[in-house]
Formats: structure tokens, sequence, C-alpha cells
């Protein structure tokens, strides 16, 4: 099982690559008027689209990029700045992953006890509380969390920076600070849809014979919610868990633009604004991997939890 999803993954990730590459070439807009201004001459400009390669054939141009991130892995030169975007995308993707992994905790501490919880007092105040919040945080988008956090905790009470981004390297709890309020952000709507996720599997695996049967012969109920109960939901959990992690990683394009977070998010955004080609299909084949992979690691982790795959795996 593992062997054959790993090697579903390659033509996948291919498949996303040719995607990628042919549906950016739609947008509207010239590269290389872009970065000569709209008053330049055509002349001028037929002579940057030759430097950049772009008179040619697309299909050409499609088989010159790919060659060169499958043999050398270097995504190419920046057409504004005439950097390596190979060394851009390293320098941002950490950051962009630290935001990530931050909004990803966040989100399953607070939404895992909180279903759960709902779920053990179905019906009380604290099951409709929960169900309530949680439906808020889905129903307001992200980047309006993020600009209430920038006026109550930025500019009212100045418990974190506004913007911007210190490295860890640099000060671990100013980097902690400057990335508060983007993984919040972040994680306030994927808790709110992991919260009702791990409810209803709890509901049901509450419901469940060897749960009833449990309570008959008169296991404490924590036990029977924490041992029992939540580890027969896990599958439902996890399975949301991981397409979580994968809408994260694309949710950073707004927050890192609004709290200007040098990632890969704000740098697609900067590449769309300047038409830059070559940095747009960068950045996208990496959320497009990123979001492939972690559906694998999901995969993977359901063997772990449950045996019956387990089994048949090997």
């Amino acid at each position: 099982m593992i062997v054959r999803r790993l090697l579903v993954t390659i033509p996948m990730l291919f498949g996303a690559a040719v995607i990628v590459f042919f549906v950016l070439r739609l947008i509207p807009g010239d590269p290389a008027t872009a970065i000569l201004g709209s008053h330049s001459s055509p002349a001028l400009v037929a002579q940057v689209r030759e430097d950049l390669g772009l008179n040619k054939p697309i299909y050409v141009q499609f088989g010159d990029w790919i060659s060169r991130i499958l043999l050398h892995g270097n995504f190419g030169q920046d057409y504004i700045t005439s950097q390596s975007i190979s060394s851009e995308m390293a320098s941002r993707l950490p950051v962009t992953l630290e935001l990530c992994a931050l909004a990803f905790a966040g989100s399953v501490i607070i939404a895992i006890p909180a279903g759960v919880v709902a779920a053990a007092h179905r019906g009380g105040w604290a099951d409709r509380i929960i169900q309530f919040v949680s439906v808020v945080t889905i129903a307001i988008p992200d980047f309006v969390f993020g600009i209430l956090g920038i006026l109550l905790f930025a500019l009212v009470l100045k418990l974190v920076p506004s913007s911007g981004f210190i490295p860890f390297s640099v000060s671990p709890w100013e980097n902690i600070q400057s990335l508060a309020l983007p993984a919040i952000a972040l994680a306030l709507g994927f808790a709110g849809v992991l919260a009702r996720v791990t409810r209803s599997a709890m509901i049901e695996a509450l419901q469940a014979d060897n749960i009833v049967f449990a309570r008959a012969v008169g296991i404490q109920p924590r036990s029977i919610v924490y041992r029992h109960a939540l580890r027969s939901a896990a599958i439902p959990i996890v399975t949301v868990a991981g397409m979580q992690a994968g809408y994260i990683l694309g949710s950073t394009v707004v927050i890192e633009t609004l709290f200007v977070v040098p990632g890969i998010g704000q740098e697609v955004v900067q590449a769309m604004l300047n038409r830059d080609y070559t940095v747009m299909q960068a950045c996208v084949l990496i959320f497009v991997t990123g979001f492939i992979l972690m559906n694998l690691l999901t995969d993977l982790f359901y063997l772990v939890l449950n045996p019956k795959l387990r089994r048949a795996a090997t």
C-alpha cells in the first residue's frame, strides 16, 4: 500500500506541474512589459522577450522549465530581480512552514479537546457554546480575524507587533510575537471545522456497542471518552486534520500579505502583480506539492491508527 501510494504521487506531481505551467500562461499581461513599463518601445519589448525565452513555443518553455527542476532542482531566474528563484524559495519556505506549523498546532490543540467536550456533554451549555463559537470562526474569513487582531492586540493593547517578521535565530521570543497574530488568524477558522468534525465523530463513537458495554461494566466515563471513544473517532479526525494542513498552507497567501510576513504566500502576490511567471510557477508548485504530500502522510498515518489497514499493507 505504501509503495502504491508513493508511485501514485509521482504522476500527480507531474500533472500538477503541467496544470500550473499552462494555467498561469492564461493570466493577462506580459512579463516583458511589466519589466520595462507600458511606454517602452515594441523593439525593446521584443528583445526582452527573446532574452527571457518567452518567444519560444510554449511546449518548449515547459520542457526547459521542467527539465531544470528535475535534473538540477533549479526553478530558473526571477524576471524582475534576476536572482535565483531556488535561493529565494529556500529563504522564504522556512518562514511559511513555521507559520503553518504554529497555526496547525494551535488549531489541533484547541479543536480536538473542544470537540470531545462538546460530544461528552451533548445538548448541554458547553456543547452549545462550542458549536456557536465554531460556526462563528468558520463563517468569518481569516483576514477579518487578522484585521481585528491588529486593531486589538497590536494597536490598542500593544502586546504584539502589527506586522513584520523576526527570525528565530535573532530572537526566539520576538519570533513568536511576530507570528502570534498571523498564526491565530490562520488557526481559528480551521479549528472551528475540526471541532465540529471531532464532535460528530465522537458522538458516533460514543453510541457504538463497545462503548455501551464499557458503560455497563462500570468503566469510568473519562476513560471511556479519552481511551476508547477518541481512539475509535481518530480516523475521521485525522482525515480532516490532514486536509486542514494543506488548506492552511494555501491560506498563507492572504495572511502573509496582510501581516507583511516574508514567506512564499507574500511572494505569490508580488509575482502576480509583476507578471513574473517563473516565480508564480515555483510558488504554486510548492503549494500543490505540500498539499499532495500532506494527503500522503495522512494516508500513511491511517496505518498507525487502523490495524486492519496495517495488516492489509503487509
